[in-house]
């Protein structure tokens, strides 16, 4: 069926209280143990690559393996660029086929911030492709994205204004989460996700969900979040079953041997937020 863009799957799984998972990818083996997971669960999925991923992979070679797993499964696959860093790397994303887009502008000052996601907003949606942004800070680091503290929380009242002047078709919000492992339990703000629901219509994203309690991941669902992104736990399954062959037969020189164990080790976690978010199976669902 090809890649689709997210907007009607996400817009679904706001009206009926499930959440898509945004699984973060690396290379043609992450990406199979994702797509394949999801094909066997029969559910719609958002590949996601941070910059750092783009530089590393390529956007062309990254649109091409979700191309061929989309042909492959026919099932919706999205190809999704995370924490955008700049117009340029949207740019490079939009020419490679990426089929949905996140600008993140939340580092700069508010009025910046608008004005940075509404360029983002023009280019993307003049070719039909949807665009995410972040209000407020997430705190913690992944891949090239590191922010001191905790972060700042999303005020509900400034991101009804801001999606007003964006026109942002999704919106990550800043409730207490973080990116990576948490060094302390996390307090959820599930008052201020709640307000933010009232206020704002169109679908909300969890970042840093890795690590995160089940209840809270499904609290935060019944409470309005449709976009739920994985990324801490995939590498560290992956690469924690690599190490097991390399400790257990040391001489192994095998890629096969060495990423085989941690695809079906990532498949495992890929399984499980599937069904954590409710998107198993809703497919059949959702007309294409």
């Amino acid at each position: 069926m090809g890649l689709v863009t997210s907007t009607k799957y996400l817009l679904h799984a706001r009206d009926n209280k499930y959440a898509i998972c945004a699984f973060n990818i690396h290379n043609l083996e992450t990406l199979k143990a994702v797509t394949s997971t999801s094909f066997e669960s029969n559910s719609p999925v958002i590949l996601q690559a941070t910059p750092g991923t783009v530089r590393f992979a390529g956007a062309d070679y990254l649109v091409a393996m979700a191309k061929t797993a989309a042909d492959k499964y026919n099932i919706p696959i999205v190809m999704h660029l995370d924490h955008g860093e700049d117009y340029n790397m949207v740019l490079e994303c939009l020419r490679a086929g990426f089929t949905s887009i996140m600008i993140d502008g939340s580092k700069h000052p508010y009025t910046e911030n608008i004005s940075i996601v509404k360029k983002v907003v023009e280019l993307s949606h003049a070719l039909g492709v949807p665009v995410e942004a972040e209000l407020g800070t997430i705190g913690g680091v992944e891949d090239d994205l590191s922010v001191m503290g905790d972060g700042v929380y999303t005020n509900p009242e400034v991101a009804f204004d801001f999606v007003e002047k964006t026109g942002v078709d999704s919106l990550a919000v800043a409730i207490g989460t973080c990116h990576g492992l948490y060094k302390k339990k996390p307090q959820l703000d599930y008052v201020r996700l709640a307000e933010i629901r009232k206020l704002v219509s169109i679908p909300l994203v969890l970042h840093g969900a890795s690590d995160l309690l089940d209840e809270s991941v499904k609290k935060c669902i019944e409470l309005g979040i449709s976009k739920v992104n994985i990324a801490t736990e995939l590498k560290i399954a992956f690469s924690a079953a690599v190490q097991t062959v390399y400790h257990e037969k040391p001489a192994e020189n095998d890629p096969r041997k060495l990423f085989t164990p941690a695809i079906d080790a990532m498949k495992a976690v890929v399984k499980n937020k599937i069904d954590l978010v409710g998107s198993a199976d809703k497919v059949t669902r959702i007309s294409h």
